[in-house]
């Protein structure tokens, strides 16, 4: 964990500049098999699966390729994206979280771009097909230099308006699939502190900025209500067009020396969201740290998803004894993925280079701890 006010790095996209047992209603992940909708469990420790009632463990990975963001090459690669499926099904996987690009799926403030929105229907019959759900995280604008000149001129109210009717649309699009997870609002959000503050951070990695402030100025108001306010109008827009499907929003943890600099609280957030979403990478220097951000999540009275972790800044061996630890509080995982397989990698010539052989390792351990991890939600089944 970063202990200044840095965004989190994302490892399909940052590695490249830095040089298993399905659980759903199947019990492997082969063959295909027909996908339930999640809904969260009524004692709201987890989830289960409608309408068999079977508990389900998200155990995923947050999809890249090749360090490239999603609408970089979903429109020229045919078959991209369904062999990536496929493989990540391989690995035991059963959500993938999807990062969509505002400027690619808005053509203006109220004009959807209908192609985008096409292709992504595309994606969930890909992801029914291979038994999957996704995880659908909005509002990303990663590459700046990608984002509408039209979008970052507009005011808050304008600004939220225009996310209301990408969500709108996304909700219209997603409402009859029972391949979607979740709609996550956007990724690692931040609330002002102050007035006319830059929409993103200004600090990004292997030349993406992965944190979008939600307005530029409190205007009076304190943060905490800002960021639920935000949460209420983007959801009362979702729930327009669909009504079964679970919301969420991905935070910051709270961090050493700054709190929850991110100004969403979990204590504030849970009441506005059907599950918190937070996202955690351990540190071999401060191994405390991650475990103070998750009891923040504890005892909100909602579900907890680990929705980004991976052994960036620690080794393999102090991941998985996190993850196994955080059970007590955490009901689901999200790695990460960028395009290969352990089997991909070993199938290379030559010794693998220090990022490839940590990709590699990596996913062999989630391959690894997928079985143990999905076991639980199969013995809760069973009780």
């Amino acid at each position: 964990m970063p202990d200044h006010p840095t965004p989190a790095p994302r490892l399909p996209l940052f590695f490249l500049g830095l040089a298993a047992l399905l659980f759903s209603s199947c019990a492997s992940p082969r063959p295909a098999c027909a996908l339930e909708r999640i809904e969260v469990s009524p004692d709201r420790a987890g989830f289960v699966l409608r309408p068999s009632g079977q508990a389900f463990l998200p155990w995923g990975v947050n999809y890249g390729n090749k360090g490239r963001l999603l609408e970089d090459f979903w429109e020229t690669e045919a078959g991209t994206v369904a062999d990536d499926f496929r493989k990540i099904r391989s690995l035991g996987a059963n959500v993938v979280r999807l990062h969509l690009q505002l400027g690619k799926f808005m053509d203006g403030p109220s004009e959807p771009n209908r192609g985008a929105f096409t292709r992504l229907k595309g994606l969930l019959r890909e992801a029914e097909a291979g038994g999957l759900h996704l995880d659908l995280t909005g509002l990303a604008c990663y590459r700046t230099s990608d984002v509408p000149a039209w979008y970052d001129a507009l005011g808050e109210k304008e600004r939220w308006a225009a996310q209301g009717v990408f969500f709108r649309t996304l909700a219209e699009t997603c409402a009859d699939s029972d391949a979607v997870f979740c709609y996550d609002l956007i990724n690692e959000p931040l609330v002002p502190g102050g007035t006319n503050e830059a929409w993103y951070s200004g600090k990004p990695f292997g030349g993406y900025d992965f944190l979008q402030r939600i307005s530029r100025s409190l205007a009076g108001r304190k943060r905490g209500e800002l960021a639920t306010l935000w949460i209420d109008t983007l959801t009362a827009a979702i729930r327009e067009k669909d009504r079964r499907h679970l919301i969420t929003v991905g935070m910051l943890p709270w961090v050493e020396g700054w709190g929850h600099l991110s100004g969403f609280v979990p204590r504030e957030v849970a009441p506005h969201v059907d599950f918190l979403s937070v996202h955690l990478y351990p540190s071999s220097a401060k191994p405390g740290e991650v475990r103070k951000a998750l009891a923040e999540c504890a005892g909100q009275g909602r579900p907890v998803v680990i929705e980004e972790t991976f052994p960036l800044s620690c080794t393999g061996e102090e991941l998985a004894a996190f993850l196994r630890e955080s059970r007590g509080t955490a009901c689901g995982w999200i790695w990460h993925y960028d395009g290969s397989t352990p089997e991909d990698y070993a199938a290379r010539k030559g010794p693998l280079g220090i990022n490839e052989a940590i990709w590699s390792g990596a996913l062999q351990q989630f391959r690894t701890l997928g079985p143990e991890f999905t076991a639980e939600a199969a013995a809760k089944a069973q009780r």
